[in-house]
């Protein structure tokens, strides 16, 4: 009788998994989110900030498993923010912010199929931040951007009519007690659905307390307004700051073909705001008096899937052996395809700089809590080569080694952690739930822990700015090349 009972609730367990998710659907460092269906299949991109290549695009056809399929920049031109993603006449187009070292400016790539390619970014001459296409009841193109405002497109969306820019919309007043970032009337995303277009935007700020950031909604039957505010606003909110997701907001609204509607955004995990912006998924629902509403979805528990075809699953970390830079691999600020060749698994990188911070490593996003990644180095001239966990060129930490040391590396700053008479060395490091600590082998088989460890929960956008987040990577500095083989990575 206790096998039968077993079985009954094993095979339970089994169908409640295969009837629900668990947000993130993607995990780690994808904000911004912005996507688009046609007939069955969905696509989706987001903030490159500054790893290049940028704006990997998603396939998915069931909202919840996502694959890459290509990425639509190759030339790093600054910080790249809030991207949005549409196909007008038989295009696709990425509309997006760069903050440019000589001011914020928005771009615009296009491609015939979403697998690309995709054309070089054309600069669309045009400050502001967070572009959003959207053609109106006469067939004009439009580019809505932060702070309410709009301007007009050319009819190939390639360049802007200038001297059209004006201000449209005030956004929803949420009330004075609400502790957030700032107004920040930013990220618009509009849909035509009946005889309305809806009009969202996000409130609050980004980033800062727990309740910062919002998406609110508002409707007109004419792209020129006069909008009217949901009454039903905010659509997505953090409220306290014991909810599991924090600073919820940035959303665009998505439907399935069968009518549900549903809304991605993103959110920082509540202590974890090292691993950046993730990705949510939350089903919303259409009104009789015509408004999109939240069905008050509890994000932390499990979510009943959309109804629609599912699609095989398929994890986000199967090709990271193979190295793949564009899908799963990104460089930091330089795209530099010449400086790695892959061979059966192995991967050979050119020396680039004297330390890490100059280094330009090659990242992935992780995307949990705990995890650990290791690979077999062997060094090939004056070169140093290692792991790292990467937030930017002044913040990271990790192991290396040359020839006649080990080094470890806290605060962006390196120090000698032992001395090493070998070019050939197995390193691991650790990321768990914040605490890292490394460890290096001779054979690959017994491992020694090194004596160092180090907390990096302060890493995030709260304390040292540029939007980014903790990613795990390989360096290799110095005259010379290193070859990386065996490369293991493992959630704990």
């Amino acid at each position: 009788m206790k096998k039968i009972i077993f079985l009954l609730v094993f095979v339970q367990s089994l169908m409640m998994n295969a009837q629900t998710y668990t947000n993130p659907i993607f995990g780690g460092d994808f904000p911004d989110p912005t996507i688009m269906r046609e007939g069955e299949d969905y696509y989706m991109t987001h903030s490159a900030f500054d790893y290049q290549p940028g704006l990997v695009v998603f396939h998915s056809r069931d909202l919840v498993h996502w694959e890459p399929i290509s990425f639509a920049l190759r030339t790093y031109l600054g910080s790249v923010w809030a991207p949005d993603i549409s196909k007008y006449n038989g295009k696709y187009y990425i509309y997006f912010t760069v903050a440019h070292p000589s001011g914020r400016k928005n771009f615009v790539t296009w491609a015939e199929s979403p697998y690309g390619p995709w054309s070089d970014p054309i600069d669309l001459k045009i400050g502001n931040i967070d572009p959003c296409h959207v053609v109106d009841e006469d067939g004009r193109r439009w580019m809505f951007m932060s702070g309410g405002k709009r301007v007009r497109l050319a009819d190939d969306g390639l360049s802007i009519i200038h001297g059209t820019e004006e201000v449209i919309y005030h956004g929803w007043q949420y009330p004075d007690d609400w502790i957030t970032e700032g107004f920040c009337l930013e990220g618009p995303k509009l849909r035509k659905v009946g005889d309305y277009y809806y009009f969202l935007n996000a409130e609050g700020g980004t980033a800062g307390p727990p309740t910062s950031h919002m998406v609110v909604c508002a409707r007109s039957k004419s792209i020129n307004g006069p909008w009217e505010d949901s009454p039903y606003n905010p659509l997505v909110h953090t409220y306290k700051d014991t909810d599991m997701w924090w600073s919820r907001g940035h959303g665009s609204l998505i439907d399935t073909p069968n009518g549900d509607w549903w809304i991605v955004y993103h959110a920082y995990e509540n202590s974890f705001t090292s691993l950046g912006r993730q990705t949510l998924l939350e089903p919303v629902e259409f009104t009789a008096d015509g408004w999109f509403r939240s069905k008050g979805t509890d994000v932390a528990r499990p979510v009943p899937v959309p109804d629609v075809k599912p699609t095989p699953e398929v994890s986000r970390f199967t090709h990271l052996g193979e190295f793949r830079i564009g899908y799963e691999w990104k460089f930091y600020k330089n795209y530099e395809p010449q400086r790695i060749s892959v061979s059966n698994g192995v991967l050979t990188m050119q020396g680039k700089g004297i330390t890490p911070a100059d280094s330009s490593p090659i990242m992935f996003v992780a995307g949990t809590e705990a995890y650990e990644f290791e690979a077999e180095i062997e060094l090939h001239g004056n070169v140093t080569a290692g792991l790292v966990l990467y937030y930017n060129s002044d913040f990271f930490m990790g192991t290396g080694f040359d020839a006649s040391r080990r080094y470890r590396y806290r605060k962006g700053a390196g120090s000698r952690a032992g001395m090493n008479n070998t070019s050939h060395l197995w390193l691991r490091l650790r990321n768990n739930r914040q605490v890292v600590t490394s460890e290096y082998s001779l054979d690959g088989q017994h491992w020694q822990r090194e004596t160092w460890g180090m907390n990096c929960s302060g890493y995030n956008h709260n304390t040292l700015y540029e939007f980014q987040s903790v990613l795990p990577g390989l360096f290799v500095c110095g005259e010379g090349y290193a070859t990386f083989s065996h490369f293991a990575y493992r959630k704990l």
